[in-house]
């Protein structure tokens, strides 16, 4: 396997590369290269650091050009002192060693896979094309949602660097993967012995600076901002910082506004919460922006979208976020504070329930008394139980479920599974959803799920190590903001946040208030209650989506009747037409709920087909 360059030799930088921070950055012998897509946090800090303690001499005033500093400070360990959203290629000459790093919650993407011998890296799939890679469909990863739960893609032989993890080549060729960052638990056994102010403010300091040290930019930076309480709380610590501390929103002058974005569905969709928004920008004084999205808006992003996303997605919520991410770049803005992250971390996800009352949380003295727990329980896993039913999951006690604690969690991320495969991929043998999902975790890990976590932090840990950075982090993350050259940059994903609020008390975060009522992210209500209104202090939970019902009239249905063809869909090869001729009627006429996601599916994989130029998958032939 060749290693990049026919010398194994970069090119030369510009005299006036280092000025402007222009990639790749090199060494001062010019031994070491290094490509950095994302921000890194707290590199002035380790700029000087790095030049009394190993005399670096830096060059330019980029964060990204620490991590040549650290590598010549540190070796291949240098990845654990990276504080921010990033992936990033590393090649060192004289040890002809290339490394490939991902940042801890997969906020950046990173795609390898091995053409002719060789190793090709990119933060898209697409990149690969141009290198002569033939695109063939994973036709088991699709069966099993492997894409979604795993290092796998849609696409054969093509995988992802994991997140946490550094991939390395050395001379020999030989791919080597590395975890250098994982998330633990305390034991669910030992009494926390924190106050539940110092809790709070824990929470509260920690927040504020994950926030203060994303405003540092020479670009202008914005928000975006929902009618949820998370993506609020950033806009609120924000507006604090720039108000009481005379912070800067990057280049913007201290005398500007806060800027913030929104997107507003059609009031009569059920699906609009920019009232909400509009009210938290009113509260704060700042700015607010409008994407306003119709069907018609939906429908003429459809193919573009899909292809910035390279996957498929049951919610056109991802639509939302790429027309979002539009008028940031109209109005000059390049970064952008976003919200995700704080329902993994802080227990928002209604599913979480059940898993939450599955055992007793013993690490708080004044959780709920034991017989109202196994009430709660029960009365909320039969409530999910018809919840999963209704969206077409299994719910069931797969030996994945057995293996991982019991969680109910991993029915839900296995609920979306399109059953319009064509008979023969019967014999691909693919595995349960639900299977794919605990084997990916190691054995360490399980071990840990089995004798120490409490129920709830397993099913919050194989939540964001599949459904965040593989769909909720791509779809409505990076790949939807960097079609239109945004950066979104993450807070509540901060690794010294997250590692605190992981040694959190559940019921702390998931708080019982009597009765049937639970309040979800408590703590973090409590932490930033002074930087939101009333009404979303109170406010419950409703997840970021788009509408997915239509008329037969719209553009909608006359988008999906052009893509949804039985040429086009005999061309996928793995998809049974006889399944998916009945998705229309069903979707547009009958307007069942789970026949329009399935729709809008297959339509993903013919417009990704098109793009691609995707071959015909084909029956295995042994």
């Amino acid at each position: 396997m060749s290693l990049p360059g026919k010398d194994g030799k970069a090119p030369e930088a510009a005299s006036d590369q280092f000025t402007n921070g222009g990639q790749p950055f090199h060494s001062p012998d010019g031994s070491v290269h290094a490509v950095v897509n994302g921000e890194l946090y707290d590199y002035k800090e380790l700029k000087d650091e790095l030049s009394q303690t190993i005399g670096y001499q830096f060059s330019s005033n980029s964060d990204s050009e620490i991590v040549l500093a650290l590598y010549q400070a540190y070796g291949p360990d240098f990845v654990n002192y990276l504080r921010g959203e990033f992936s990033l290629c590393l090649y060192d000459e004289t040890k002809r060693l290339f490394i490939a790093a991902r940042d801890r919650y997969g906020i950046k993407p990173l795609f390898w896979t091995v053409q002719n011998e060789n190793l090709l890296i990119g933060a898209e799939i697409k990149a690969f094309i141009p290198l002569d890679w033939q695109p063939e469909w994973d036709v088991k990863s699709i069966l099993e949602a492997g894409w979604n739960f795993d290092d796998r893609t849609l696409f054969k032989d093509v995988r992802k660097v994991r997140p946490g993890y550094y991939l390395t080549c050395g001379a020999s060729g030989n791919i080597k993967h590395h975890q250098y960052w994982d998330m633990d638990y305390p034991d669910k056994t030992a009494c926390d012995t924190r106050s539940e102010k110092d809790i709070v403010q824990g929470v509260r300091d920690r927040l504020v600076e994950a926030v203060r040290i994303r405003l540092r930019a020479d670009v202008p930076i914005g928000v975006y901002l929902s009618g949820g309480i998370d993506s609020s709380v950033i806009a609120g610590i924000v507006t604090h910082l720039v108000k009481e501390q005379n912070r800067t929103m990057g280049s913007l002058p201290p005398t500007d506004r806060v800027s913030c974005f929104s997107v507003a569905f059609e009031k009569t969709s059920g699906f609009d919460e920019s009232d909400v928004a509009e009210r938290t920008a009113d509260f704060l004084g700042v700015k607010q922006h409008k994407q306003v999205m119709n069907e018609e808006a939906l429908a003429r992003r459809f193919e573009d979208a899909t292809w910035h996303c390279e996957h498929h997605n049951p919610d056109l919520n991802y639509i939302g976020k790429f027309a979002l991410s539009e008028l940031p770049q109209e109005l000059g803005f390049k970064v952008v504070l976003t919200g995700e992250g704080a329902d993994e971390t802080l227990t928002g996800y209604h599913v979480f329930l059940p898993d939450f009352l599955r055992g007793p949380d013993q690490t708080w003295p004044d959780a709920m008394p034991e017989s109202e727990r196994l009430r709660l329980f029960e009365d909320s896993e039969a409530e999910v139980k018809e919840y999963y039913r209704s969206i077409g999951a299994e719910f069931k006690m797969s030996e994945g479920r057995k293996k991982l604690n019991g969680i109910s969690t991993l029915a839900s991320m296995a609920a979306f599974i399109p059953d319009v495969f064509e008979p023969w991929t019967s014999l691909v043998n693919a595995e349960d959803p639900q299977n794919v999902i605990a084997n990916d975790v190691s054995p360490s890990v399980v071990d840990k799920m089995q004798k120490k976590w409490h129920p709830i932090n397993t099913a919050q840990y194989v939540w964001t190590k599949g459904h965040l950075p593989n769909q909720f982090m791509s779809c409505l993350g990076d790949r939807t903001e960097m079609a239109h050259s945004i950066e979104g940059r993450t807070p509540f994903l901060d690794h010294p946040l997250t590692e605190y609020v992981n040694t959190i008390p559940p019921s702390l975060k998931m708080r019982w208030k009597g009765g049937d009522e639970f309040v979800s992210k408590w703590i973090l209500r409590e932490a930033c209650k002074e930087f939101v209104t009333p009404e979303l202090y109170d406010r419950a939970k409703h997840p970021y989506s788009a509408p997915f019902l239509y008329d037969t009239s719209g553009p909608i249905y006359k988008l999906l009747n052009k893509l949804v063809t039985e040429e086009n869909v005999r061309l996928l090869g793995f998809v049974s037409w006889e399944r998916a001729s009945t998705l229309l009627e069903r979707a547009f006429v009958k307007r069942e709920p789970l026949a329009a996601r399935l729709a809008f599916v297959v339509a993903q994989w013919v417009v990704l087909a098109q793009r691609f130029e995707i071959k015909t998958a084909m029956p295995p032939t042994s």
